[in-house]
C-alpha cells in the first residue's frame, strides 16, 4: 500500500467519532486528536517535501500512547501503521549524506 493511503486512512479513522470500544482501551477525544494531527503533519510534509523527508521524521507515537495507556484495537493499529511505516521508509532510505 502507497504511504499517502496508509497516512489518508489513518487520518479518517482518527477524525471519526470515539466508538464505545476506543474508549475502553483508553482513546479520549482530546487524545484522538492530537494524535490525528501529529498523523496530519507527516503527511502534509511527505505531501508537500516528498518522502526524502521521511528521514528527519522521528514519530514516537508508541511510545506517546504506551504513557497514556492506550491498549491494542483499531485506533492503536492503524496509528502503529504509520509508524511502521514512516520508519521502514527511513531504514530503507539509508544515511544522509552531506553536501
Amino acid at each position: 500500500m502507497e504511504p499517502a493511503e496508509t497516512l489518508d486512512r489513518t487520518v479518517a479513522a482518527l477524525k471519526d467519532p470515539l466508538e464505545r470500544a476506543d474508549r475502553a482501551q483508553g482513546w479520549t477525544d482530546e487524545l484522538r486528536r492530537e494524535i490525528q494531527e501529529e498523523v496530519s503533519i507527516t503527511r502534509s510534509v511527505l505531501r508537500r517535501h516528498g518522502h526524502r523527508m521521511v528521514a528527519y521524521l522521528r514519530p514516537r507515537l508508541d511510545e506517546w500512547m504506551a504513557r497514556e495507556g492506550i491498549q491494542p484495537g483499531r485506533l492503536r493499529d492503524a496509528v502503529m501503521e504509520v509508524q511502521t511505516l514512516i520508519t521502514e521508509t527511513h531504514g530503507a532510505a539509508g544515511p544522509r549524506r552531506r553536501p
